[in-house]
């Protein structure tokens, strides 16, 4: 039996480990999931000989950089994109890393686009937000991050994004944790007042289901949506990605 998992930090919330063990469950499949929650990433080694097992591997908050160095190889995309969230381990204990956030992306966010949707605000630097970049330079949409403080790549900080920023950019994403559960009060510091209908507001989180994110911008007239269905995608093209290697 090959045991599949997630490799991240506080990630008993997940969505994943459901999500693929009613799969396997459903679909009578010989594979376990589980949550392997790590507090730093230097125990990732020590994991897999724990672990032989393992053939496949999901990456979340906040290894989907640091786990890098310890890949073997890197498939283009992933390469390109600097973040992965999908490993494959061969039988000869080779890892390659790949990153399926960009297609889960892509194809929850492009049947909400518009043609006024010209323009993109990235909230947050790690990770996940790096697919989402490498995917909005794919659908031609220009975009500018927005971080806690001024860095190479990013335009504006939380404390100086105005009214007048926020009307030149049409989608919002949120590719921080704030408002994660248990912490659903909090959301990003961005002056919500300049939402209007022609936003479409995007939350990578999907617990909850609404963020004060999305509901802030939805009483603002704003398009919301949440990270479930991107998750659904990205989960879907990693199992494709495991089965070519079983």
């Amino acid at each position: 039996m090959s045991r599949l998992g997630l490799l991240g930090k506080d990630i008993e919330y997940s969505f994943s480990r459901n999500y693929f063990s009613k799969k396997f469950e459903a679909e009578r499949l010989p594979y376990t999931y589980e949550n392997f929650d790590l507090n730093n990433i230097s125990e990732f080694i020590q994991l897999l000989k724990r672990k032989p097992a393992i053939t496949g591997l999901n990456v979340t908050i906040p290894y989907k950089e640091q786990v890098i160095p310890y890949l073997n190889t890197l498939d283009k995309k992933a390469k390109k994109i600097g973040a992965v969230n999908t490993i494959t381990i061969n039988a000869n204990g080779c890892l390659k890393g790949y990153n399926t956030d960009c297609y889960g992306f892509k194809k929850s966010i492009k049947p909400l686009l518009e043609k006024h949707h010209k323009r993109a605000l990235i909230l947050g630097t790690g990770g996940a937000s790096k697919a989402i970049a490498y995917t909005l330079k794919k659908l031609k949409i220009k975009f500018d991050y927005v971080s806690r403080s001024l860095k190479e790549n990013v335009k504006f900080t939380y404390d100086s994004l105005t009214l007048e920023d926020i009307k030149m950019y049409q989608v919002i994403i949120n590719c921080t944790p704030i408002g994660t559960h248990p912490n659903t009060n909090a959301c990003p510091n961005i002056p919500y007042d300049a939402i209007t209908n022609q936003h479409l507001l995007y939350d990578l989180i999907y617990n909850p289901e609404e963020t004060k994110f999305l509901k802030l911008g939805k009483l603002q007239g704003a398009k919301t949506i949440n990270g479930h269905d991107m998750l659904v995608f990205q989960a879907e093209k990693a199992w494709r990605i495991w089965n070519s290697t079983f």
